[in-house]
């Protein structure tokens, strides 16, 4: 599996620049990242010109394991409002539940848990596996195909999908939307602003539109519940989400939730490959199957940094961080730390113990969709490896660079593969 960017001298921390896209052209960069656990595990990174904003002329990064896992659980100390994302855009500021904190996260919080009843969750896992079941078999009935779109992509968007109630009819146009926005900002495939703009906006009208019909005829899904939900406050009043949550919402479900597990599903896969050991052991040992999904998580980390802002003067392994700065959290990074993991760069299904922090390390701000991720990828694989007796890759992958302004950064955009 490719380790990221290999430069032909020695990398230095001082010509570290975290915003350059292709420093991840080929996958997460780790080699520079093992020279910053090693060197400066609490960085000072410079914002350069192109990326500057008027609120802030930098970031601390962040790359060792611990440090990661305390900073992620400490949201009093360091706040979500600004958003996960470099540069802060003021507009989406305290506005989506990675953009809060305290009383007003734990509001929306507690919404959307209510969505996922018992009931629903047992049902979306019966739905998960048929079309897991289906996405297999069309894609053996095709021979050869890029697996992150005909294979990874597929599950977690129909999952997605049915969580929210959306017609079958409407996916393949939603899912199309979906995969352009996601490749809008890399620097090698440049869609115009303004077309990404349009773009989003097409997404808000369809999920308004979502929102209105499950109010005028409620279904049994998620997105019925989160439409008509309404929950009690300290002061006795009822509150239910506004259409706005609601917009930004359905926004971070389509794109970020199924992003993060189409590229772990899809760089997991990449991992068995280039592991036929264990991959044959997942097919003769059903009872790997759960902890192999906690290494190719681990390995993937689909998520590369989450940011936060300092509410005090603080100190971090003794550098002292300025209330007001920035402060980024690369997950990736803290989950091949050397002094946190064993053989770091090894995939290993049965590592234990395999305390990862690819779900955000715990605290407030842990991944509403963690359970149903894991339940998607053992599914998908379980499904994969039954139907499938040979899966090669036909030839090399081929990364999308996101760049700095989203979370995720680098996914896997191409796996050729034959299957049969």
């Amino acid at each position: 599996m490719p380790n990221g960017s290999t430069p032909s001298s020695p990398i230095r921390v001082e010509d570290v620049d975290l915003t350059e896209s292709e420093l991840f052209r080929h996958g997460f960069a780790h080699d520079v990242f093992r020279l910053l656990r090693r060197g400066a595990p609490v960085h000072w990174h410079p914002m350069p010109e192109d990326a500057s904003n008027e609120i802030d002329e930098g970031f601390w990064v962040i790359s060792k394991y611990e440090d990661i896992q305390a900073i992620n659980r400490d949201s009093e100390l360091f706040s979500a409002f600004d958003g996960p994302a470099l540069p802060v855009r003021e507009e989406m500021r305290g506005t989506m539940i990675v953009s809060m904190d305290g009383r007003e996260h734990d509001r929306l919080r507690k919404l959307i848990s209510a969505g996922f009843t018992p009931r629903m969750v047992g049902r979306l896992e019966e739905q998960a596996r048929e079309w897991a079941r289906r996405i297999v078999d069309d894609a053996l009935e095709r021979g050869s195909c890029n697996f992150v779109h005909d294979v990874a992509y597929q599950l977690p968007m129909h999952m997605i999908a049915d969580i929210m109630g959306i017609p079958v009819s409407d996916r393949k146009e939603l899912f199309d939307l979906v995969k352009n926005m996601l490749e809008s900002t890399d620097p090698a495939n440049p869609i115009p602003e303004a077309e990404a703009m349009a773009m989003q906006v097409q997404m808000f009208q369809y999920a308004q539109a979502l929102g209105k019909e499950k109010r005028a005829h409620p279904g049994e899904d998620v997105w019925t519940i989160l439409s008509t939900a309404e929950i009690q406050q300290d002061d006795g009043e009822s509150e239910a989400l506004s259409e706005i949550e609601l917009d930004l919402f359905f926004m971070i479900l389509t794109i970020a939730g199924s992003e993060t597990t189409r590229n772990a599903i899809a760089l997991g896969m990449m991992a068995l490959l280039d592991h036929p050991d264990q991959l044959e052991t997942l097919r003769r040992e059903p009872a790997a199957m759960r902890p192999a999904v906690e290494e190719i998580i681990r390995f993937a980390s689909p998520v590369s940094y989450f940011a936060r802002r300092a509410t005090r003067d603080t100190e971090v392994r003794g550098v002292p961080i300025a209330a007001g700065q920035r402060v980024t959290l690369w997950y990736p990074s803290g989950n091949r730390d050397e002094d946190a993991f064993t053989d770091p760069d090894a995939f290993d299904i049965a590592r234990d113990p395999n305390h990862h922090v690819a779900f955000g390390g715990g605290g407030r701000h842990f991944c509403l969709g963690a359970n149903l991720a894991r339940r998607e990828i053992a599914i998908l694989f379980e499904e994969l490896l039954a139907r499938a007796s040979e899966i090669e890759t036909t030839g090399p992958p081929v990364y999308s660079v996101q760049g700095i302004r989203n979370p995720v950064y680098v996914s896997l955009k191409e796996l050729p593969v034959r299957m049969a």
